[in-house]
């Protein structure tokens, strides 16, 4: 219980990754308030499954995106559990496609939820961090964020603006303690790769050293030790979970 008495809000927290964090930070003690959009069931699944652990949860549907539905969110907890000190920003959307076939809307909707989300709620949450003079913000980024990938031009310049604020805001935070990295997963079992074709996810595994995808347990127990007080001088930091991929 290396996060008992501790409030922590994860956003994007029904499906994916950001479900094994909340369900990695809610063993470990924490009181998890897990956000969804718009998958309510699977939400409220991995609520009463936290639940029936004598685990603390709550569910809070909110478009990060929106600027009031993200201090909704932030609000929410702090007056649930009466404090806020981790907040995970996971939430995140793709439309891919060629920047000669990509529209306006494809753009702006992916930078809006996966960085302007991600800044909206760390706003918010620093409000409250910085009174209680502690807090610990992650921000899920990518490796694509730092390197690039064909048909992600807008997915890319989200995630590799969630490193320039992740940097910028442990800059700014850390007189109030309060500490902020970044974790850039690489290709990690999901859903979404279960309906990729076996061959080209063999092809994806030739290139990365360790020679498998990772599983979202890998990227959650880095996540878990950043919020831990074993973590405390670490802040402005991006950490690859990809198995080596991007050395």
């Amino acid at each position: 219980m290396n996060l008992k008495n501790k409030v922590a809000v994860v956003t994007g927290a029904s499906n994916g990754i950001g479900r094994e964090i909340a369900r990695t930070l809610a063993k470990e003690g924490a009181a998890v308030v897990i956000n969804y959009r718009s998958s309510k069931e699977k939400a409220e699944a991995l609520k009463e499954e936290l639940l029936s652990l004598g685990l603390q949860a709550e569910t809070f549907q909110a478009d990060v995106s929106s600027f009031s539905e993200a201090q909704s969110l932030i609000d929410f907890a702090v007056e649930r559990f009466g404090a806020l000190d981790i907040l995970v920003n996971n939430a995140g959307i793709t439309a891919d496609n060629l920047i000669l076939r990509m529209g306006e809307d494809d753009f702006d909707r992916v930078v809006n939820v996966n960085l302007k989300g991600a800044w909206n709620c760390s706003k918010h949450a620093a409000k409250h961090m910085a009174k209680q003079r502690s807090g610990k913000i992650i921000n899920i980024s990518s490796v694509v964020g730092l390197v690039g990938n064909p048909g992600q031009s807008n997915y890319a310049a989200a995630k590799a603006g969630i490193i320039g604020m992740t940097k910028a805001l442990a800059k700014e935070l850390a007189k109030r303690n309060i500490t902020v990295n970044a974790v850039a997963p690489g290709f990690i079992k999901t859903e979404m790769t279960e309906k990729l074709n076996p061959e080209w996810i063999s092809e994806i595994e030739k290139n990365i050293p360790l020679g498998r995808l990772g599983e979202t347990t890998d990227a959650a127990k880095v996540v878990a030790f950043l919020c831990r007080d074993e973590a405390d001088y670490i802040t402005g930091q991006v950490i690859n979970v990809d198995g080596g991929l991007v050395m």
